[in-house]
């Protein structure tokens, strides 16, 4: 498989990074934030954005190794390795991620995130950080099509 030569719009890599940046920053939290970019690249098959946001939680060192080890298994991994806030953000990111109620669990019908997923998350972040929450989860879910629609493999050329 190779990578398709389809250039992204200027425009439209500058508005993804911008809003991935503010969504980010009102975040508050950079290692939830790249627990959250990799879920959903895991769930996307986005090896391009896997590895690059693999490589960056390690750089910050805000993530864990036993966190990144355990992240497709996060469900299963023990308290002592995800959080409750953690896990609402995992499980929120799962359901928008896959809006059928996320990736491991049963469809809930309709393709919306079920209500109940909502507010665990609503329990651990206040409006500003829930919004903000979300809108990291959409934007690595553009960034993840983009990659995997242009085929870009891990460490290649993206623009």
């Amino acid at each position: 498989m190779t990578a398709r030569t389809t250039r992204l719009d200027a425009g439209v890599r500058t508005a993804l990074r911008a809003a991935g940046a503010a969504a980010r920053e009102g975040l508050g939290d950079p290692g939830l934030a790249e627990l959250v970019q990799i879920r959903a690249s895991q769930l996307n098959h986005c090896a391009f954005c896997l590895d690059m946001h693999l490589a960056l939680a390690r750089e910050d060192g805000a993530v864990t190794e036993a966190q990144l080890g355990l992240l497709n298994a996060w469900e299963e991994a023990g308290d002592d390795v995800f959080d409750a806030r953690e896990r609402a953000a995992l499980e929120l990111t799962e359901a928008v991620t896959v809006p059928t109620g996320g990736a491991s669990r049963p469809k809930s019908g309709g393709g919306f995130v079920p209500d109940e997923v909502y507010e665990r998350a609503a329990a651990h972040f206040d409006a500003a950080r829930l919004a903000h929450l979300v809108a990291l989860i959409t934007v690595v879910n553009s960034w993840n099509r983009l990659m995997v629609a242009r085929r870009i493999p891990p460490g290649g050329t993206a623009w």
